[in-house]
């Protein structure tokens, strides 16, 4: 088993930034990606960025390219989300999941093995 624990979450003004965070333990061998999805009230689990552990590639959605970064400490099996710029739009859940890959895109909910409980970031304008 592989538990997910996500923190850095909270209220933001637009335009301020936040770091979530999120840990992984456990059976975290032939780990492949992990990622951040979000999901707001009444909206579909949206898909933020993912990070591929070997190589450390990086993909975002389109709504947060040029504002989020994406990073892992491998060490620590660790990625941080750092958020800049934030907007009201950007109010949700946001969720840490791990992929061991093989399932599909990464962009896809169904391509993760596992999930974090999720963290509430509030932006107001």
């Amino acid at each position: 088993q592989v538990q997910l624990v996500e923190s850095g979450g909270g209220l933001v003004q637009a335009g301020g930034s936040l770091r979530l965070s999120c840990a992984a333990s456990g059976r975290t061998f032939s780990l492949d990606a992990m990622s951040w999805f979000r999901q707001a009230p009444g909206k579909e689990r949206e898909f933020v960025a993912a990070i591929t552990w070997s190589l450390g590639i990086t993909y975002y959605g389109d709504s947060v390219k040029g504002r989020f970064t994406l990073s892992r400490d491998n060490a620590k099996s660790t990625v941080y989300l750092q958020m800049n710029s934030l907007k009201p739009e950007d109010t949700a859940i946001y969720y840490c999941a791990l992929s061991r890959g093989g399932s599909g895109s990464y962009y896809w909910v169904k391509s993760y093995d596992y999930w974090g409980q999720g963290t509430q970031v509030t932006v107001s304008s």
